[in-house]
């Protein structure tokens, strides 16, 4: 039963809502525009804010569904961890999609909203107010993602919940390193800016 949850998550992960989106909407791949990512800051610059916040909720809704769907059919805690880091991965490198997707943001949202209601709400009222502030959602983003462990710390989540936070701030990090360089330099995208499609 743990193998199969944890690829059914993965594959429920692997659903590229952006790419999908992007090629009804515009009749685009979204990984050749903008960034290349598929996630909901690409698709605001690429074909709009409306998509980009419908991009969202979906990708978060798969990374709660892989949650719920192992809190119930298991309930043991490292299975559901586990679930939770592999729908993660699937959006992250979708099997269906060459293994080219977002950067995990959303889905690491929907993931936590599930494990961890009290300490999402900080992390994400942080986010938004990163972005409010300095309209960048890559600085939004990482801040949040330092914020996840330290938030489920002075919570007192367990330890278990802690270090999965600590292992997802990580992998958010990680792959936020080119737009970290980029925010160093000065050359980073901010909210609102668009792409025109060739």
């Amino acid at each position: 039963m743990t193998v199969f949850l944890i690829l059914v998550s993965y594959l429920l992960g692997s659903i590229s809502f952006g790419y999908l989106v992007a090629k009804r909407i515009k009749g685009v791949d979204i990984r050749k525009l903008g960034s290349g990512n598929t996630g909901a800051t690409n698709i605001s610059r690429v074909i709009g804010t409306k998509y980009a916040v419908l991009v969202l909720i979906l990708d978060a809704l798969k990374g709660l569904a892989a949650i719920l769907l192992s809190s119930y059919l298991s309930g043991a805690m490292l299975v559901i961890l586990l679930c939770g880091l592999a729908v993660i991965a699937g959006h992250n490198w979708p099997v269906f999609f060459a293994f080219k997707g977002g950067r995990g943001g959303a889905t690491t949202l929907g993931v936590f909203m599930g494990l961890a209601p009290a300490a999402t709400t900080v992390v994400f009222t942080i986010f938004i107010l990163v972005i409010i502030i300095t309209r960048y959602v890559s600085l939004g983003t990482i801040i949040a993602a330092i914020s996840i462990p330290v938030s489920m710390f002075i919570l007192h989540y367990p330890t278990g919940y802690i270090i999965f936070g600590l292992a997802v701030c990580l992998i958010l990090i990680w792959k936020h390193i080119p737009n970290i360089k980029r925010l160093i330099k000065g050359k980073e995208s901010k909210w609102g800016e668009k792409i025109n499609i060739p």
